[in-house]
């Protein structure tokens, strides 16, 4: 036992010098600029880690177990991506393309696809341990096949409407931060607005958000935000526009009109905000290409049957392409497709020459619908006016987001978005164009989504609130994945930090695997 005098002095040394104390911090940032993800003016200061939290900023004289200068360097909190599609992070935990291009937090489940039963995938993720934290939404699409089997060409019948509205209410007591839609998609495409509505009443009751892949991106935006809009007002719930776009030429040139529907809407009282990723290109299924009721693939294959059918829906399609301005399928790229990887990074025209070996809009359209019979494929698409996306990316309620999912390295011709978009974001529209100041960047990946989402005490550089954080230069800090060459990691990150933990060292993935579920 230790003698009273003995306790005393341990007492005075330990006020007189605070670093060797038990108050000593794990690790230290020293000398960095910080911009804390609010929007103001960046400061200099040190930033102290201890258990995982931020626990001082300022001028510390501490010492702590490990030390950073982070002079010439920004911290800032970790990226917030609202709109990823990383169901799969149990299989490649590391994440390894967010996390390299600062994103610390993903929210899963959009376009109205989730898993089901969100604590059971939860608790999965926990015994896996992975990179990033996680969040979901509970997808519209998932319940309504789960509710209605395959035959959802028709409104929901009481009892499946009951089940629908049991599954989010589960989901949402299991920490999911919403409700997603993805009406382009099958089955969210046969789903009545008051269907949505019913749907959304049931997660507004646990503070949740609905986010939107609207039904239409083009000639019919005004329709499809209006139907968010009477979402949003009927089940009273915040709600997202998922990658706000104007998609093909005769779309273009209308960003200050959809803009002002927005304000309008958020004038009447209510909460509308926007997602966006920072590329004029899009990326979904070769599906969509098809008329939305031939998109269910024994259908496809029942009226490939029959002559006269298949004859219709050819000429519809090529209907549809004069209507929508196109000549050809030539802005449309084969990302990666099962029933033949050699046509992987081609689009539609160089494709069906290889295959067929003509470039006719017949050719064009008969590999369409062989893909999709063969189990389909995934694409880009190159429909997006730059001029349009500066608008909606100047518009302080747009948040940025990848749409991506966890992407296995080398592995197709996927969209560059998934390697590069918040790098992008601080290079080209900040850094390069200045068309953002640096701390406006970063409070649209951090504090914006956040409060959004409803994620508390990660978006701010701030004491008590969790260390995921970023250190990066902001002269260097670069995207690299081109849609031609998509699998090149961005840089310029010196380290990224999820709950206090180093998952980003000079621009390498340290393996460390810190990330938490988070319920909302």
């Amino acid at each position: 036992m230790k003698s009273s005098r003995e306790v005393v002095l341990a007492a005075v040394v330990a006020l007189a010098c605070p670093g060797l104390s038990a108050q000593s911090y794990d690790l230290l940032l020293r000398h960095g600029r910080v911009t804390d993800g609010t929007g103001n003016p960046s400061f200099f200061a040190d930033v102290a880690i201890k258990d995982g939290r931020i626990a001082a900023i300022g001028k510390i004289d501490t010492t702590a177990k490990a030390e950073i200068d982070a002079r010439g360097l920004t911290i800032a909190p970790g990226f917030i991506d609202v709109h990823t599609h990383a169901e799969d992070i149990d299989e490649l935990p590391l994440a390894e393309n967010f996390v390299r291009m600062g994103v610390t937090t993903v929210v899963l489940g959009n376009c109205g696809s989730s898993v089901l039963r969100v604590g059971e995938f939860f608790r999965r993720l926990e015994a896996t341990n992975i990179s990033v934290n996680v969040a979901t939404l509970i997808g519209h699409g998932s319940i309504r096949k789960q509710a209605m089997g395959g035959s959802f060409a028709r409104p929901p019948a009481a009892g499946e409407m009951a089940k629908m509205k049991d599954l989010v209410e589960e989901a949402m007591k299991d920490g999911a931060v919403g409700l997603s839609t993805g009406l382009i998609y099958l089955p969210g495409v046969y789903a009545k607005t008051e269907e949505i509505i019913d749907l959304a009443k049931v997660a507004a009751q646990f503070d949740g958000i609905y986010a939107s892949h609207m039904r239409g991106e083009g000639r019919d935006i005004f329709d499809s935000l209006a139907e968010v809009f009477r979402v949003a007002r009927k089940a009273g719930i915040r709600a997202e526009i998922s990658h706000i776009k104007l998609s093909g030429p005769v779309a273009w040139g209308q960003a200050n009109k959809v803009l002002a529907r927005i304000e309008n809407a958020r004038a009447e009282g209510l909460d509308i905000t926007a997602d966006q990723y920072v590329y004029t290109a899009s990326s979904t299924g070769i599906a969509q290409l098809l008329p939305e009721e031939y998109r269910d693939a024994a259908r496809l294959r029942d009226v490939l049957a029959r002559p006269e059918q298949k004859a219709r829906l050819i000429a519809e399609m090529k209907s549809s392409l004069k209507s929508n301005g196109r000549k050809d399928y030539a802005y449309a790229v084969i990302a990666s497709c099962k029933y033949d990887p050699s046509l992987n990074g081609l689009n539609i025209v160089e494709a069906a020459k290889r295959k067929h070996g003509s470039a006719s809009i017949a050719s064009q359209v008969q590999l369409i619908l062989e893909i999709e019979s063969y189990g389909g494929a995934s694409g880009v698409f190159h429909g997006i006016s730059e001029e349009d996306l500066r608008k909606f990316l100047a518009y302080p309620n747009t948040m940025f987001a990848s749409d991506s999912g966890v992407r296995r390295y080398g592995e197709g011709v996927p969209h560059p978005r998934g390697y590069g978009n918040n790098a992008r974001v601080l290079a080209r529209y900040a850094r390069e164009l200045k068309l953002l100041r640096l701390e406006e960047a970063v409070r649209r990946m951090t504090s914006l989504p956040a409060a959004a989402f409803g994620q508390k005490g990660r978006s701010e550089v701030r004491e008590g609130n969790w260390a995921d954080l970023v250190v990066f230069d902001p002269e260097k800090v670069q995207d690299h994945a081109t849609f031609n060459d998509p699998h090149r990691y961005a840089t310029g990150f010196s380290y990224v930090f999820v709950n206090g933990v180093a998952v980003v060292k000079n621009d390498q993935h340290t393996g460390a695997r810190p990330g938490k579920t988070l319920r909302h």
